[in-house]
C-alpha cells in the first residue's frame, strides 16, 4: 500500500484543488472530478494528547495520514482515510479500563490508526442565491488495537449535511450531522454526537491559499465511564496550501478547546491528482 501510494505521488499528472482540503477536515461540497483520484499523505504531531480508555497523555505523532478520494460520476466520490503508523511518546500514565503494554522503557507506544470509509455527494450546484449541498456519510473501521491505548478499536458512523458559499475570493463551507460511536467499554452502549464544522479558504496568491477551520464533536449524553473515550473534541486549524512543482503542499497548526484535545499541534502534507480512466464530465 505505502509503495503504491508513493509511487502514484511521484506520477507527472496535474493538481485538481476543487472538492479537496488538506490541511482541514472540514468537507466541500466540490467532489473528485469523475474517473480522478485525488491522494493526500501527511504527517500530524500532536502536544499533549489524553487517552483516557488507556489513561495515557504524552506526545503523538502521525506518520502517513493518508486520504485518498475517487470520483465515480458527475457528482460523486468514494473516500477512504487512514493512517499508516502513529506513536506515543508517554508523559503520563493512569489507572485505566486497559492497561497498554508499553515499550521496555515505559515511555512510548506505537499502532496504526483507524480506517475510514465514507462517500460525498454533490445534491445541489452553488447559485446566486443559493449555496451548494452536498451529504457525506461512511463508516469507521477498527483497525487499532485498543490494548496499545492510542485506539478504541469501535466502529462508528456517521451522517452530515454539507454547504458551501463563495463571497468573491473568500471560500466558505461547513458541515452538520450525526455520529454514532461504539462504547468501548460497554456492551450494547452507544453515544450520539452532533458533528459541526466552519471552514474558509482564501487565495492571497495565484499559487497560495490562506485556509482556516474550527470542528469537532459535542455529545449528546452526560459523561460516564460507559462513555469513555467518546466525549466531546473540537480543534482549530489555520495555514496554507502551496501549489509549486505539480504538487500541492499544505501545513497549518493544530489548536484543542476541549480537556481531551491535544493542546498543540502541526500538520504538513502534500497532495496529487491522477487520472485512471476517462469520466463522465470530460471533453470529448
Amino acid at each position: 500500500m505505502r509503495r503504491l501510494l508513493i509511487a502514484l505521488l511521484l506520477l507527472g499528472f496535474p493538481v485538481i484543488a476543487t472538492g479537496q482540503q488538506r490541511p482541514l477536515t472540514v468537507e466541500e461540497v466540490q467532489t473528485t472530478r469523475s474517473g480522478d483520484a485525488f491522494l493526500q499523505i501527511g504527517f500530524d504531531f500532536l502536544q499533549d494528547a489524553q487517552f483516557p480508555l488507556a489513561g495515557l497523555r504524552g506526545d503523538l505523532t502521525r506518520v502517513g495520514v493518508i486520504d485518498t478520494r475517487i470520483g465515480v460520476g458527475r457528482a460523486a466520490e468514494i473516500q477512504i482515510q487512514g493512517t499508516i503508523r502513529q506513536f506515543l511518546s508517554v508523559h503520563e500514565q493512569q489507572p485505566s479500563f486497559v492497561t497498554p503494554v508499553l515499550s521496555r522503557s515505559g515511555t512510548s507506544i506505537s499502532d496504526y490508526g483507524e480506517l475510514v470509509v465514507a462517500a460525498k455527494f454533490r445534491l445541489f450546484d452553488e447559485t446566486e442565491s443559493r449555496p451548494a449541498i452536498g451529504v457525506r456519510f461512511g463508516f469507521e473501521v477498527p483497525t487499532a488495537d485498543e490494548t496499545r491505548g492510542i485506539g478504541l478499536n469501535t466502529t462508528n458512523v456517521f451522517f452530515t449535511v454539507l454547504a458551501q458559499k463563495h463571497f468573491g475570493k473568500l471560500n466558505l463551507f461547513g458541515h452538520l450531522g450525526l455520529g454514532i460511536l461504539e462504547s468501548p467499554v460497554a456492551n450494547f452502549t452507544q453515544n450520539d454526537v452532533i458533528l459541526y464544522g466552519l471552514a474558509a479558504i482564501y487565495p492571497v496568491h495565484p499559487r497560495v491559499n490562506i485556509v482556516g477551520e474550527v470542528a469537532g464533536r459535542w455529545s449528546t449524553r452526560s459523561d460516564s465511564s460507559d462513555l469513555l473515550g467518546t466525549g466531546s473534541r473540537s480543534q482549530a486549524r489555520v495555514g496554507f496550501q502551496l501549489f509549486a512543482g505539480g504538487l500541492r503542499w499544505d501545513a497549518a497548526g493544530i489548536f484543542g478547546f476541549t480537556r481531551e484535545d491535544p493542546d498543540t499541534g502541526f500538520t504538513i502534507g502534500v497532495s496529487r491528482s491522477v487520472t485512471l480512466w476517462e469520466g463522465y464530465d470530460r471533453p470529448r
